[in-house]
């Protein structure tokens, strides 16, 4: 990442396979919890040393619906463990993690769980999120973005509007003489989409 122009924003979500439990024999992704810890300080630290201007949020691990993934895990694979306990130690640590480093974090495990029926509607397989799933992580991406004191706004109604000035091709506004730039409108709009 040795690059002119660095990122605004980095999302950084490592730990859901090294929230895998460890096999008998050693092999598979299971990366112990003090050392995935200690991987997603440095991958942080690296992240921040390229850019003052580069902002970061971790994602921490979300659930696991146990019985989904048994159900759907393919018979070529040996001994895979996988269970929400084992998933709330890894997100406590990210989260934890972000507390001492001053970082932005989402909590994937809470987040996905306020719904009661999470365990169906937000996976597909019992790890992978559904489109419920997904939108329950961008409400949350758009929630730290709104809320951030980031200097300069990373959240789209502080962002400059790219394409501002007015043209035929806009909606035609209330009057039917005009047009409106929806854009415009929206950013201006304060009891608009948050």
């Amino acid at each position: 990442m040795d690059a002119d122009i660095q990122p605004s924003l980095v999302i950084m979500y490592f730990g859901g396979n090294d929230a895998m439990g460890p096999h008998s024999s050693g092999l598979g992704p299971h990366v112990p919890l003090s050392e995935c810890k200690e991987n997603l300080r440095k991958l942080a630290n690296h992240i921040l040393s390229l850019s003052e201007k580069t902002r970061l949020i971790l994602l921490s691990c979300p659930p696991v619906n146990e019985d989904m993934f048994q159900s759907t895990t393919s018979g070529i694979f040996g001994q895979v463990t996988r269970s929400n306990e084992i998933c709330r130690q890894y997100s406590e640590a990210c989260i934890e993690l972000c507390k001492e480093m001053g970082l932005k974090v989402v909590d994937l495990w809470t987040s996905i769980q306020k719904r009661d029926d999470w365990a169906t509607a937000c996976l597909t397989d019992g790890v992978h999120f559904s489109s419920e799933g997904s939108d329950i992580l961008v409400a949350e991406i758009l929630q730290i973005l709104k809320e951030a004191e980031w200097e300069p706004s990373l959240h789209w109604k502080a962002l400059p509007t790219e394409f501002a000035e007015d043209s035929p091709y806009d909606l035609a506004a209330s009057d039917g003489k005009s047009t409106l730039n929806i854009s415009e409108w929206i950013f201006h709009r304060e009891d608009k989409w948050d």
